[in-house]
């Protein structure tokens, strides 16, 4: 697929939110940028700049929890508890840090965060919050073996830039070259998915499964418009007013579908990492990984960026965990509009050979993750992407 015509399948509702889900614009700048040692990897990989060895290489990556921390904020001020921010510095470090496993980099990371606030809205209870959580959560991910060492960061007061606060991260990981996973997509490969809701082994509560994609549509569609009216400083004033917390939900009301989780707590549930689980399998199967994908921006469709003349079927994908459905439900999102905004039930993708699926699949269900071969690849002349739904519906990219 080209990278026009999937400027064409953008989503309608998230462009009209001033974003989108493909970056074509971004891309028609960096991607004529040097393409780094490995042209086509999931990130950057550049010379190890840092030890000068020819064996080495560093990766430098930049992600950040996005709009996720205006949820935080809100439930902040309707409920006055800065601790819904600890897992917002989660969501920051794990949308790098999944990001680098996708080039096989699990250990030998440095951290650093920056933190864009509105201190009058965000007083240092907020930004004690944030600082907090992000050395508990690197603290444990040292515990389940994954090394990742805080490097400080910058909190800067830009109130005329954010009625609120942004929590962006950076990272940067040292990784053998002949370790690096290059994402090459081609066909005859079997494609493991891995449940991103429940509760992995690691993990003290239930997920479910939102991530830290998409959250400008979940927030606004689900979110009823008293919050429009109690906190405009969350939102762009100039965005259409049918689509500005057009929902029908307060924060505290049940999540329909979903036994123990709230709207609210839904929204805001920490995106889970994958690195336990990723690390333990290119431990036993790196030489057989031929790809690893973050359905992040793009959910189900981001695998077509590293396609190379394969046409991609996804047709045995995980039940739509209820955060979805609620969505898909209040805003009557189209499901192909909804499969390229969020991962809809997964967020990691391997690529490999049907034996090392299966051996996948076991290593997953041993950290309680849910984990299934959910497609397969074949040779084409152009790149595409078939999805068949839980719903029978047919989805072409």
């Amino acid at each position: 697929m080209s990278a026009d015509s999937l400027q064409d399948a953008s989503s309608p509702r998230y462009s009209a939110r001033g974003v989108s889900a493909e970056k074509h614009d971004v891309h028609q700048v960096v991607d004529r940028l040097d393409p780094g040692l490995f042209p086509g990897s999931f990130c950057k990989v550049i010379p190890d700049a840092l030890g000068g060895s020819e064996q080495h290489c560093n990766i430098i990556h930049a992600d950040g929890s996005g709009t996720k921390s205006i949820l935080a904020y809100l439930h902040y001020r309707e409920f006055g508890d800065p601790a819904v921010f600890e897992g917002i510095s989660q969501d920051s470090i794990v949308m790098n840090l999944d990001d680098l496993l996708c080039v096989g980099a699990t250990g030998h990371v440095v951290l650093s965060n920056t933190l864009n606030r509105n201190a009058r809205n965000c007083p240092g209870e907020v930004i004690r919050a944030l600082i907090q959580g992000s050395e508990a959560f690197i603290q444990h991910l040292r515990d389940q073996g994954i090394n990742i060492v805080s490097g400080g960061g910058e909190t800067a007061d830009v109130g005329d830039l954010t009625g609120t606060i942004t929590v962006d991260s950076n990272a940067v990981a040292r990784l053998r070259r002949d370790e690096v996973i290059r994402n090459h997509i081609t066909g005859e490969l079997c494609i493991v998915g891995l449940a991103s809701s429940g509760r992995a082994s690691y993990e003290t509560f239930e997920n479910s499964g939102i991530g830290s994609n998409g959250l400008t549509s979940a927030r606004h569609d689900l979110l009823a418009d008293y919050y429009r009216s109690q906190y405009p400083e969350t939102f762009d004033a100039s965005m259409p007013e049918g689509l500005c917390y057009s929902g029908p939900y307060r924060l505290e009301d049940a999540l329909p579908g979903s036994k123990h989780l709230s709207v609210g707590s839904a929204l805001l549930s920490p995106t889970r990492t994958y690195a336990p689980l990723i690390d333990a399998i290119l431990k036993a199967h790196r030489p057989q990984i031929t790809a690893l994908i973050h359905c992040s921006g793009g959910g189900q469709t981001k695998c077509l960026k590293f396609a190379h003349d394969t046409h991609i079927t996804k047709d045995n994908l995980f039940e739509p965990p209820p955060i979805f459905t609620a969505i898909e439900t209040a805003s009557r999102t189209p499901q192909k509009e909804m499969y390229q905004v969020f991962n809809m039930g997964h967020r990691m993708e391997v690529y490999t050979d049907p034996t090392t699926a299966d051996a996948v699949i076991t290593i997953a269900e041993s950290f309680g993750i849910d984990a299934k071969i959910i497609g397969r690849t074949e040779p084409a002349k152009a790149n595409r992407l078939t999805l068949i739904t839980p719903s029978g519906e047919t989805i072409l990219y």
